[in-house]
């Protein structure tokens, strides 16, 4: 049994199993692989990034039952949960029940980001400032809805997981009608979409803010921002995330600390009045408007690909920040983590057509040719090899190259030389990363 006062005792030998296959799960790995704490440390399913760091097994993350039974095997100290999929259908709760330390929140905790009906519902009861919503699972409703709200731009959510997919910002009725039908009529987004959520569009500066939990204790982590839409210019499809920053242009310190406490500490404290306590990461996605800082939604792990720079510029070792919380012993930590004072940036390749249908399983070139160190890391999204050892692509997001420099320009342009030196078919990516 691990001792568990990690500011006076002797932690070694630690075996880790990290779940996802991502470049979030990547840069996990990642970081978590250079602690001294680890001797052992596994990625389910992982990718060919990964492997490099890592053993992966070939586990699906939303099969539970053998995630579990794997880590009875393998007498797992730890397990960090990477994407939203296996939190929502209660990952944790079940490994908890085993007896293994899990970073991650349970299921019912998780519902903050696997239900935006239900975030709405926490930001109305507990004071969490948050754009003007309203919920609705009938389409005759929703249209009469929308009826009375022919001029104003809108935004409209499915409420279930739609890999970060589901969200439609609509100029006017039209749009908004489509958008509606799309969810409630054609199903467009499946089970996630049986629920809408309706909201007012907030104009402002978008920032993502982290905190480490504990589900009584948070310990802040610095900010980032975002890039969703698919193409230059903020035009075109909502993605999981085309590219990232850190730190965000709008994380002022007053911003950073009107977050830190009236929606971070708050929402910690909410979710324990609602008997639901919150442990590993909590992801606020903020805009920043005229009135002060909204949510716009919740997430119950790391970005992706905020992840990408956040872990590039976390000095610390973190293996004892996630063994705190998933043991509820945030408060035993001398101190919160040191940061690496300079800017990092991710740009992520994608397949030609995500986020719609892509083609996958294209050799991948110039991966060797680029000149991996400390400050410059291609984190894997999507990939796969080969016997032969042929990296192939296997995802709509393939690769996030992240890197960080005195300047953010300079951080971009090692991000975009050494993209240059990469190629696979249909590779494209956005060049107007963290230049608004």
């Amino acid at each position: 049994m691990l001792r568990t006062l990690l500011c006076k005792r002797e932690v070694s030998a630690l075996k880790i199993l990290v779940v996802g296959g991502g470049g979030r799960e990547h840069a996990l790995c990642w970081k978590i692989a250079r602690s001294d704490l680890v001797t052992k440390l596994w990625c389910a399913p992982g990718n060919a990034g990964i492997a490099k760091v890592a053993e992966c097994v070939p586990i699906g993350v939303e099969d539970l039952p053998r995630i579990e039974a794997f880590c009875r095997e393998q007498s797992v100290d730890l397990v960090v949960i990477g994407p939203e999929a296996p939190l929502c259908l209660g990952l944790t709760d079940v490994l908890e029940a085993a007896g293994f330390k899990v970073f991650g929140p349970s299921r019912e905790a998780a519902e903050l980001e696997g239900s935006k009906a239900f975030c709405r519902d926490i930001c109305r009861r507990h004071h969490i400032p948050a754009p003007q919503s309203w919920t609705f699972s009938d389409l005759a409703t929703a249209l009469a809805f929308l009826e009375g709200h022919r001029d104003e731009k809108l935004v409209v959510k499915a409420s279930g997981l739609a890999a970060g997919k589901g969200v439609v910002i609509c100029d006017d009725y039209d749009s908004a009608r489509k958008a509606v039908a799309s969810c409630l009529e054609s199903g467009t987004f499946g089970s996630a979409g049986l629920k809408i959520v309706i909201e007012e569009f907030l104009e402002g500066e978008e920032v993502s803010m982290l905190a480490l939990c504990d589900g009584r204790t948070i310990v802040p982590l610095e900010s980032a921002k975002d890039h969703k839409r698919s193409l230059d210019g903020d035009k075109g499809p909502n993605t999981g995330g085309m590219g990232a920053i850190s730190p965000a242009p709008a994380a002022n310190p007053r911003t950073v600390k009107h977050v830190e406490s009236q929606v971070l500490v708050q929402t910690i404290h909410a979710m324990v009045q609602e008997s639901r306590p919150f442990r590993g990461i909590l992801y606020a996605g903020i805009m920043v408007t005229p009135l002060g800082p909204r949510v716009l939604e919740f997430n119950a792990r790391f970005g992706d690909p905020e992840a990408q720079p956040l872990l590039l510029r976390f000095e610390s070792d973190i293996v004892p920040y996630f063994l705190a919380a998933a043991e509820g012993q945030l408060d035993r930590l001398a101190g919160g983590p040191t940061w690496d004072p300079r800017p990092a940036a991710c740009v992520v390749a994608v397949s030609d057509g995500y986020p719609d249908a892509y083609a996958t399983g294209f050799p991948i070139y110039g991966l060797d040719s680029v000149e991996e160190d400390d400050d410059l890391v291609v984190f894997h999204s999507g990939t796969a090899r080969k016997p032969d050892g042929t990296i192939l692509t296997a995802g709509g997001r393939v690769l996030s190259v992240t890197a960080k420099a005195k300047t953010l320009r300079m951080a971009l342009d090692r991000c975009y030389g050494a993209l240059e030196k990469i190629s696979f078919q249909g590779m494209r990516y956005r060049r107007d990363i963290g230049q608004r």
